[in-house]
């Protein structure tokens, strides 16, 4: 079904924006795992909303509620439900949405596809349905770094037409998380910040690029043609919410490149096959090569603008709506966990599938 992700290691989220609450069922972890409400709460702290000026204030503790799947500490390898309150929603600054498609936003293409809609803050639509998967992201980023000594992070390289001088193989988790825009690289970070809180006040908002990177990752996950190790990335980055491109390694600036400028040559050191460059992005032929994992997501600005614009009605009639309610000017610094979360559950997910294939 269109709500799971993942094959051995394999999510189910729930949850609308405005109901009881959102959470996740995580099916194939691994038993024995030390796991409780604290390893998973870090992450869902970086991905609420409240937590700065330049986020939605929308306040909420975002507190996670292990329900099955553990006993005295550990996992069981039966399903983990995982369930976090809705505490602070206002449906009433929807109700114009009521009968109004927002634009930009899913409503229109929900109400075509199911004709009925969630509308307070956009149901399942909403960033909020991402609870759930940072969460299980949790769980796959502790099994990756405890039992194969992966660490998956990431951070914000652009906003709008801002751009950070970041170095993938070097970047650290204290630096990425030492402002509130979550850009690693101190000077371009007071610009973001100046550029979002000054498109806070104009009713406006902005998008950006966050990039991805997983180190560690040995060669051999991943899998040939159809579940390319790229492609499954690709899918989980573009199914999370505002997401409009996906790029790996040298990305579209290949193309400017000659083969003989773009390929990555061998060389044995330490014992090990590594590559001279890296413009592959860790990844040939779909399977990783033991090289640093990176990749960037592109966010446009956010849907929702404090300015009267052109719409529809429910029922087909030309009409103008105005954005209201608590929404984010920048979704990048609270979309970082979110990329890693999905990273790590692709990444868990082929690990898992690349043991039970070749030992």
């Amino acid at each position: 079904m269109a709500n799971s992700f993942g094959q051995l290691f394999r999510i189910t989220t729930w949850g609308e924006s405005h109901g009881g609450g959102v959470g996740v069922v995580v099916d194939g972890c691994p038993p024995r795992l030390k796991l409780s409400a604290g390893d998973i709460q870090p992450d869902l702290d970086r991905r609420r909303p409240g937590q700065s000026r330049i986020v939605t204030p929308r306040n909420e503790a975002d507190r996670v509620e292990i329900l099955s799947g553990t006993f005295e500490g550990k996992t069981l390898g039966t399903p983990i439900s995982l369930w976090v309150r809705n505490e602070d929603a206002r449906p009433e600054a929807y109700t114009e949405m009521k009968t109004k498609f927002r634009p930009s936003h899913a409503d229109y293409t929900y109400f075509a596809k199911f004709g009925i809609r969630a509308w307070p803050g956009g149901g399942r639509t909403s960033a909020r349905e991402t609870i759930g998967r940072v969460a299980a992201g949790a769980i796959a980023k502790k099994i990756l770094r405890e039992r194969f000594g992966v660490e998956v992070l990431a951070y914000v390289k652009q906003v709008q037409r801002i751009i950070a001088d970041v170095d993938p193989e070097k970047v650290r988790f204290k630096d990425i998380e030492s402002n509130i825009v979550r850009c690693p690289n101190q000077a371009a970070a007071e610009k973001m910040i100046r550029l979002i809180e000054k498109m806070r006040r104009a009713g406006d908002s902005v998008g950006g690029i966050v990039e991805g990177v997983a180190r560690g990752v040995p060669a051999g996950w991943g899998e040939p043609v159809f579940d390319r190790l790229e492609a499954d990335l690709a899918k989980a980055m573009l199914s999370l919410p505002a997401t409009k491109a996906f790029e790996i390694g040298s990305g579209f600036g290949g193309i400017l490149l000659t083969g003989r400028q773009h390929n990555d040559p061998f060389r044995m050191r330490g014992g090990k096959v590594h590559t001279t460059t890296n413009r592959s992005g860790g990844i040939q032929g779909g399977i990783s090569n033991g090289e640093p994992i990176f990749f960037r997501v592109a966010f446009k600005p956010t849907a929702t603008v404090m300015h009267e614009q052109d719409t529809v009605t429910e029922d087909f009639k030309n009409t103008t709506l105005k954005g209201r309610g608590r929404h984010d000017p920048c979704v990048l610094p609270r979309a970082v966990p979110m990329v890693e979360a999905m990273t790590a559950l692709v990444l868990v997910d082929h690990a898992l599938r690349h043991k039970a294939q070749c030992g």
